[in-house]
Protein backbone atom coordinates (compact mmCIF):
# COMPACT_ATOMS: atom_id res chain seq x y z
CA UNK A 1 0.00 0.00 0.00
CA UNK A 2 1.53 3.33 -1.07
CA UNK A 3 2.00 5.87 1.65
CA UNK A 4 0.01 8.96 1.75
CA UNK A 5 1.82 11.85 0.00
CA UNK A 6 4.62 9.97 -1.59
CA UNK A 7 3.54 11.05 -5.38
CA UNK A 8 3.42 14.59 -4.21
CA UNK A 9 7.14 14.36 -2.29
CA UNK A 10 8.29 12.91 -6.03
CA UNK A 11 6.77 15.67 -7.84
CA UNK A 12 8.52 18.08 -5.60
CA UNK A 13 11.71 16.02 -5.88
CA UNK A 14 11.80 16.41 -9.68
CA UNK A 15 10.78 20.02 -9.09
CA UNK A 16 13.97 20.45 -7.05
CA UNK A 17 16.33 18.61 -9.29
CA UNK A 18 15.49 20.81 -12.28
CA UNK A 19 16.18 23.92 -10.43
CA UNK A 20 19.30 23.19 -9.39
CA UNK A 21 20.48 22.53 -13.38
CA UNK A 22 21.01 25.52 -15.76
CA UNK A 23 18.76 25.99 -18.12
CA UNK A 24 19.61 25.91 -22.15
CA UNK A 25 17.79 28.12 -24.40
CA UNK A 26 17.61 27.38 -27.97
CA UNK A 27 18.23 30.50 -30.19
CA UNK A 28 16.00 29.94 -32.88
CA UNK A 29 15.67 31.10 -35.85
CA UNK A 30 19.35 32.64 -35.82
CA UNK A 31 20.48 28.83 -34.71
CA UNK A 32 18.66 26.06 -36.40
CA UNK A 33 17.94 23.07 -34.78
CA UNK A 34 19.89 19.70 -35.41
CA UNK A 35 16.90 17.05 -35.99
CA UNK A 36 16.98 13.82 -36.15
CA UNK A 37 17.52 12.53 -39.68
CA UNK A 38 14.32 10.76 -39.79
CA UNK A 39 12.31 13.76 -38.78
CA UNK A 40 8.64 14.30 -40.22
CA UNK A 41 8.74 17.65 -41.41
CA UNK A 42 6.97 17.79 -44.75
CA UNK A 43 6.61 15.61 -47.84
CA UNK A 44 8.75 16.39 -50.69
CA UNK A 45 7.24 14.98 -54.43
CA UNK A 46 9.35 13.75 -57.25
CA UNK A 47 7.23 14.22 -59.77
CA UNK A 48 9.10 12.06 -62.80
CA UNK A 49 8.44 9.02 -61.23
CA UNK A 50 4.80 9.39 -60.53
CA UNK A 51 2.68 7.17 -62.41
CA UNK A 52 -0.69 8.98 -61.21
CA UNK A 53 -1.71 5.08 -59.75
CA UNK A 54 -3.86 7.20 -56.99
CA UNK A 55 -2.55 4.91 -54.10
CA UNK A 56 -1.33 7.35 -52.21
CA UNK A 57 -4.74 9.10 -52.72
CA UNK A 58 -6.68 6.14 -51.52
CA UNK A 59 -4.90 5.36 -48.96
CA UNK A 60 -4.80 8.92 -47.15
CA UNK A 61 -6.97 8.45 -44.11
CA UNK A 62 -7.43 12.48 -44.24
CA UNK A 63 -7.78 12.76 -47.98
CA UNK A 64 -5.64 15.65 -47.73
CA UNK A 65 -4.21 14.46 -51.23
CA UNK A 66 -5.63 16.37 -54.29
CA UNK A 67 -4.09 14.84 -57.80
CA UNK A 68 -5.27 15.66 -61.12
CA UNK A 69 -4.41 13.67 -64.35
CA UNK A 70 -4.64 13.51 -68.06
CA UNK A 71 -4.16 10.36 -70.49
CA UNK A 72 -2.24 11.08 -73.61
CA UNK A 73 -1.45 8.83 -76.74
CA UNK A 74 1.73 7.43 -77.58
CA UNK A 75 2.96 6.97 -81.00
CA UNK A 76 4.38 3.11 -81.59
CA UNK A 77 7.57 2.58 -81.16
CA UNK A 78 8.02 0.56 -84.36
CA UNK A 79 6.22 0.37 -87.53
CA UNK A 80 2.89 -2.28 -87.34
CA UNK A 81 3.11 -1.81 -83.43
CA UNK A 82 0.05 -0.62 -81.38
CA UNK A 83 -0.43 3.33 -79.60
CA UNK A 84 -0.85 3.11 -76.19
CA UNK A 85 -1.69 5.69 -73.63
CA UNK A 86 -0.58 6.92 -70.45
CA UNK A 87 -0.96 9.48 -67.32
CA UNK A 88 -0.12 12.87 -67.70
CA UNK A 89 0.21 14.69 -63.84
CA UNK A 90 -1.11 17.73 -63.90
CA UNK A 91 -2.24 18.52 -60.33
CA UNK A 92 -0.58 16.99 -57.04
CA UNK A 93 -1.70 18.67 -54.33
CA UNK A 94 -1.20 18.07 -49.86
CA UNK A 95 -3.40 20.00 -47.69
CA UNK A 96 -0.97 20.08 -44.59
CA UNK A 97 -3.94 21.11 -42.77
CA UNK A 98 -5.75 18.15 -42.41
CA UNK A 99 -2.13 16.06 -43.30
CA UNK A 100 -1.48 14.19 -39.82
CA UNK A 101 2.18 12.83 -40.85
CA UNK A 102 1.68 9.19 -40.59
CA UNK A 103 3.59 8.35 -43.96
CA UNK A 104 1.04 6.06 -44.79
CA UNK A 105 1.10 8.02 -48.54
CA UNK A 106 5.31 7.27 -48.88
CA UNK A 107 5.18 3.93 -47.56
CA UNK A 108 2.41 2.97 -50.66
CA UNK A 109 4.04 4.72 -53.50
CA UNK A 110 5.63 1.84 -55.64
CA UNK A 111 7.21 3.94 -57.27
CA UNK A 112 9.35 5.94 -54.51
CA UNK A 113 8.18 9.35 -55.97
CA UNK A 114 7.13 10.63 -52.09
CA UNK A 115 9.68 11.61 -49.27
CA UNK A 116 10.29 12.86 -46.28
CA UNK A 117 11.96 16.02 -45.87
CA UNK A 118 12.89 17.28 -42.42
CA UNK A 119 11.94 21.02 -43.57
CA UNK A 120 8.93 22.29 -40.95
CA UNK A 121 8.76 25.83 -41.44
CA UNK A 122 5.96 26.52 -43.64
CA UNK A 123 3.76 28.11 -41.05
CA UNK A 124 0.88 30.41 -42.98
CA UNK A 125 -1.12 32.96 -41.56
CA UNK A 126 -4.34 31.90 -43.41
CA UNK A 127 -4.95 28.16 -43.56
CA UNK A 128 -6.04 28.15 -47.35
CA UNK A 129 -2.41 28.77 -48.19
CA UNK A 130 -1.17 25.82 -46.40
CA UNK A 131 -2.82 23.43 -49.44
CA UNK A 132 0.62 22.79 -51.29
CA UNK A 133 0.70 22.61 -55.13
CA UNK A 134 3.51 20.60 -56.88
CA UNK A 135 6.02 22.93 -57.35
CA UNK A 136 6.35 23.45 -53.90
CA UNK A 137 6.46 19.86 -53.06
CA UNK A 138 9.27 19.83 -56.06
CA UNK A 139 11.26 21.98 -53.85
CA UNK A 140 11.08 20.30 -50.69
CA UNK A 141 12.70 17.44 -52.40
CA UNK A 142 16.27 19.14 -52.63
CA UNK A 143 16.15 19.24 -48.72
CA UNK A 144 16.00 15.36 -48.17
CA UNK A 145 18.13 13.25 -46.60
CA UNK A 146 20.62 10.72 -48.04
CA UNK A 147 19.10 7.35 -47.30
CA UNK A 148 21.02 5.76 -44.28
CA UNK A 149 23.92 3.04 -45.20
CA UNK A 150 23.11 -0.86 -45.24
CA UNK A 151 23.83 -3.00 -42.36
CA UNK A 152 27.12 -4.87 -43.30
CA UNK A 153 25.64 -8.04 -42.70
CA UNK A 154 22.44 -6.98 -44.57
CA UNK A 155 21.46 -9.23 -47.84
CA UNK A 156 22.55 -7.55 -50.86
CA UNK A 157 19.61 -5.72 -52.90
CA UNK A 158 18.36 -8.06 -55.95
CA UNK A 159 18.91 -5.15 -58.67
CA UNK A 160 22.47 -4.42 -57.73
CA UNK A 161 22.88 -8.12 -57.41
CA UNK A 162 21.51 -8.82 -60.93
CA UNK A 163 23.55 -5.55 -62.36
CA UNK A 164 26.55 -7.03 -60.84
CA UNK A 165 26.35 -10.22 -62.13
CA UNK A 166 25.12 -8.76 -65.88
CA UNK A 167 28.49 -7.11 -66.00
CA UNK A 168 30.66 -10.10 -64.81
CA UNK A 169 29.44 -12.20 -67.64
CA UNK A 170 29.51 -9.44 -69.93
CA UNK A 171 33.17 -8.79 -68.53
CA UNK A 172 34.15 -12.60 -68.90
CA UNK A 173 32.56 -12.88 -72.79
CA UNK A 174 35.07 -9.95 -73.81
CA UNK A 175 37.66 -11.34 -71.94
CA UNK A 176 37.54 -15.09 -73.50
CA UNK A 177 36.53 -13.39 -76.83
CA UNK A 178 40.17 -11.11 -76.48
CA UNK A 179 41.77 -14.45 -75.79
CA UNK A 180 40.73 -16.13 -78.56
CA UNK A 181 41.43 -13.78 -81.11
CA UNK A 182 45.08 -13.45 -79.16
CA UNK A 183 45.91 -17.43 -79.09
CA UNK A 184 48.34 -18.65 -81.90
CA UNK A 185 46.89 -20.65 -84.68
CA UNK A 186 46.75 -24.29 -84.14
CA UNK A 187 46.48 -25.68 -87.73
CA UNK A 188 50.30 -27.06 -88.97
CA UNK A 189 51.66 -24.30 -91.68
CA UNK A 190 52.86 -26.06 -94.73
CA UNK A 191 56.26 -23.88 -94.60
CA UNK A 192 56.98 -25.05 -91.00
CA UNK A 193 57.16 -28.68 -90.96
CA UNK A 194 60.27 -30.18 -90.41
CA UNK A 195 63.25 -29.42 -92.15
CA UNK A 196 64.51 -31.56 -94.71
CA UNK A 197 66.70 -29.67 -96.97
CA UNK A 198 65.90 -28.41 -99.82
CA UNK A 199 64.81 -30.69 -102.69
CA UNK A 200 66.97 -31.08 -105.38
CA UNK A 201 66.62 -32.98 -109.05
CA UNK A 202 67.32 -36.67 -109.26
CA UNK A 203 70.92 -37.10 -110.42
CA UNK A 204 70.44 -39.38 -113.69
CA UNK A 205 73.87 -41.46 -112.29
CA UNK A 206 72.57 -42.16 -108.99
CA UNK A 207 69.35 -43.10 -109.48
CA UNK A 208 67.58 -46.19 -109.83
CA UNK A 209 68.50 -48.12 -113.23
CA UNK A 210 71.47 -45.82 -113.80
CA UNK A 211 74.17 -47.41 -115.52
CA UNK A 212 76.93 -48.62 -113.36
CA UNK A 213 80.80 -48.49 -113.26
CA UNK A 214 82.37 -49.61 -116.08
CA UNK A 215 79.21 -49.93 -118.02
CA UNK A 216 80.45 -47.26 -120.56
CA UNK A 217 78.22 -44.34 -121.78
CA UNK A 218 75.05 -45.00 -123.85
CA UNK A 219 76.99 -44.35 -126.86
CA UNK A 220 79.80 -46.85 -125.69
CA UNK A 221 79.00 -50.06 -125.67
CA UNK A 222 79.25 -52.70 -122.98
CA UNK A 223 83.08 -54.08 -122.71
CA UNK A 224 84.74 -51.18 -124.03
CA UNK A 225 86.33 -49.69 -127.40
CA UNK A 226 86.92 -52.76 -129.46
Amino acid sequence: MPIPGSGLAKGLAVTLRTMTKRSHTAQYPEVQPELPPRSRGVIGLFEENCTVCMLCARECPDWCIYIDSHKETVPAAAPGGRERSRNVLDRFAIDFSLCMYCGICIEVCPFDALFWSPEFEYAETDIHELTHERDKLREWMWTVPAPPALDPAAEEPKEIAAARKAVEKAEAAAAAQAAAAAAPATEADPGTGPATGPATEADPGTGPGAPGPGSGTPDTPAGGPA
